[in-house]
């Protein structure tokens, strides 16, 4: 059995119990242990009745060190700041041989045993961001993204965990600062700081908007996506996407972030999870009628067509990527 953890409030319920029927689906052995960051996501999660999850309240988890921070850190910056946290406490408490935590916004498409796997009898595997060189943000978010991080029990695993624990107790916010930036850039150095560390080589392990335009998509049965590597000329099969930066606003808009991927994979990837969190909205509102999806409150700025462009810092990105939810469902169930 793989022990996995994550944490999210009720702005991310949706996403993360969408992540949780993902790894079901995949007929993943598992055990996700759900740290509910507000009462809303604590009470739904509980009536949803999940079937390989433990929740996990805000009250049993936050100790004093996080307690004596919490006032000086933003939402994001302690939901950062709690990540290792979250992963010590399974593990001392549930005395599990290993832990993962994984981001509430991934959604697996294949068992991720082929990751550990591949891990072997090492104690820490890490997963890269893998940049493209025209987008390399290496030196201010790091080599490595926390979105799917494996601790062992053992020595080597507890003795990297505990000294990122205490690092992002004393520093965690979100900016780059002395070589440091949130919980990310504590990890740049940990393949000679700690011994036992793996970095995942799979390409389909850790899929996102940031890396995604490097791999042309090649095809999709099911749940197998299949993507190519023109490096090697091989192919490889998608084990996990990470949707992150995807936001929902009124009048059906969604924003799929500040990178641009491919037509096919906003077809293939984008539009199926978006219709998975809808199938989830209506499950959740099914145990809790009272609950509604949480919006993005930015300004639309109206240009016309699917290409509204948002009224805050997209103008420093690339490219504008936003779509009408209802057109991209419709056009997806046509074909």
């Amino acid at each position: 059995m793989y022990h996995f953890c994550t944490l999210f409030d009720s702005f991310y319920l949706t996403r993360g119990v969408a992540m949780y029927n993902s790894l079901e689906e995949c007929g993943t052995d598992f055990h996700l242990y759900i740290f509910a960051f507000d009462d809303v996501s604590f009470e739904i999660l509980n009536q949803l009745n999940l079937k390989h999850a433990t929740i996990i309240s805000l009250k049993e988890f936050e100790d004093e060190k996080l307690l004596d921070v919490k006032p000086s850190r933003s939402k994001a910056e302690y939901c950062w700041t709690c990540t290792s946290s979250t992963i010590l406490y399974v593990i001392e408490n549930f005395n599990v041989p290993s832990c993962t935590y994984v981001d509430a916004d991934l959604f697996f498409y294949q068992n991720p045993k082929i990751l550990f796997d591949e891990m072997g009898d090492k104690s820490i595997l890490l997963t890269e961001h893998r940049y493209p060189p025209k987008f390399n943000r290496i030196n201010t978010s790091g080599i490595y993204c926390v979105q799917f991080i494996t601790f062992l029990n053992n020595e080597e695993g507890l003795t990297a965990l505990k000294w990122w624990r205490n690092a992002c107790i004393d520093w965690c916010y979100d900016r780059y600062e002395d070589g440091k930036f949130g919980d990310q850039k504590y990890l740049d150095d940990w393949t000679t700081r700690f011994k036992g560390v793996h970095v995942l080589q799979h390409l389909g392990g850790g899929l996102a908007s940031w890396n995604v335009e490097q791999w042309p998509f090649v095809k999709r049965e099911g749940n197998t996506i299949t993507f190519l590597d023109k490096q090697s000329n091989k192919t490889f099969e998608a084990i996990f996407y990470h949707f992150h930066h995807v936001r929902f606003y009124k009048n059906n808009i969604v924003d799929l972030g500040w990178r641009h991927p491919t037509m096919p994979v906003v077809k293939n990837l984008y539009t199926p999870y978006i219709i998975k969190l809808q199938e989830v909205e209506k499950l959740v509102r099914s145990v809790y009628p009272e609950f509604n999806v949480p919006l993005q409150n930015f300004t639309l700025i109206k240009t016309g067509g699917l290409r509204n462009k948002l009224k805050y810092l997209y103008k420093k990105y690339y490219r504008y990527n936003v779509f009408n939810t209802k057109r991209l469902i419709s056009k997806y169930r046509s074909n």
